[in-house]
């Protein structure tokens, strides 16, 4: 299908009850095709944490993707798919050592450390394994900062990459992730000028190249979609980043991470009203619309990732009414749309 309509949601929901989380491979094939236009050099690894479901890693298995994982959960359930593990990298930065033990019994062999600590635990393992290193590189437009509480700085690197040298640990290269939902490339373009410099100066103080340049993540989905092709807005967003790709070695192979720009216009939650209550005084008087999903469901986004999901009716009429969506809990938190219009709607 090209796009859920009304009807097909509706019969979804007949047959299989809400709530209802319906996902369209046709659409996450074309998000997939999109970004590799956008980056035509890029070698993606889908970040399985966006999204973990069986026809998810299948779909973008047949297309050639790669899968970044970062649990015991995640590689248990690529090894279960028969997702060969050549085709995925390691990219928690903080790992307990049977975590490590975990994904190397699989077959990773790629794997992210950000600090000595965690270096120090390669070291029984550095005839297995090759690392990327993770840098910080913060970023005031994305929604969700992803390098405070992970990756070092700039500075750092330099001295890390040379204890992992006198190790005999081998640093493939670096990685970053400026954040997720970026609204502008430029944070991108900077980390991969900066990284190239620190692989270059590395290089030249060991004689040891520098082979990989992972850009993460960040591409922004577009949760207003309406199904539409997604191919221009993300090829606009990603000429910067292209730009500044065309100026490293020829010899820098680069990857990336993403995951919510492929995953979030190709699904579609289904809920029903499971109650409702007329609630406030005066001009202040809405109705309450219960679902049977809230924000400990599927609109947990909305908490933990600044999300904002566009919700509809099925039941469309030009005459609309204030109303509040809330979900199913007995927590006072669990509401979904504080003041909404909506037309008059059943339980």
């Amino acid at each position: 299908m090209n796009r859920l309509d009304d009807v097909q949601l509706q019969q979804l929901a007949q047959q299989h009850g809400t709530p209802l989380l319906v996902l369209d491979c046709a659409r996450l094939l074309q998000q997939y095709q999109a970004l590799q236009d956008a980056l035509p050099k890029v070698d993606f690894f889908y970040a399985v944490k966006a999204f973990s479901h069986p026809s998810v890693i299948k779909t973008l298995s047949q297309c050639g993707a790669g899968f970044d994982i970062a649990s015991s959960g995640e590689v248990e359930l690529l090894r279960n798919l028969h997702i060969n593990p050549r085709r995925t990298i390691h990219t928690h930065p903080i790992k307990k050592h049977s975590e490590i033990r975990s994904a190397l019994r699989y077959g990773c062999t790629t794997f992210v450390v950000d600090n000595i600590a965690e270096l120090e635990k390669f070291q029984q393992y550095k005839n297995r394994v090759g690392l990327l290193l993770r840098v910080s590189f913060r970023s005031p437009d994305a929604v969700v900062d992803l390098s405070r509480k992970f990756g070092c700085t700039p500075a750092e690197a330099h001295s890390l990459m040379q204890q992992a040298h006198a190790m005999g640990i081998h640093i493939k290269g670096l990685s970053f992730h400026v954040g997720s939902q970026s609204k502008t490339a430029s944070a991108h373009v900077d980390a991969i000028e900066q990284c190239a410099n620190i692989m270059q100066q590395f290089t030249e103080h060991t004689g040891k190249p520098v082979s990989i340049l992972d850009i993460g993540g960040g591409f922004p989905a577009d949760y207003s979609q309406t199904g539409d092709a997604p191919q221009a807005g993300i090829y606009s967003f990603c000429e910067p980043i292209r730009i500044a790709l065309a100026q490293l070695p020829e010899h820098i192979e680069v990857i990336a991470e993403p995951g919510r720009y492929l995953v979030a216009p190709a699904a579609t939650s289904s809920t029903s009203v499971m109650g409702k209550a007329e609630r406030g005084e005066g001009q202040e008087k809405k109705t309450w619309y219960y679902l049977d999903d809230g924000v400990y469901g599927v609109f947990s986004g909305q908490i933990y990732d600044h999300a904002v999901y566009p919700v509809r009716s099925l039941k469309q009429s030009h005459k609309t009414y204030s109303s509040v969506l809330a979900g199913p809990t007995c927590d006072s938190i669990d509401v979904i749309a504080e003041d909404i219009q909506l037309p008059r709607l059943e339980i």
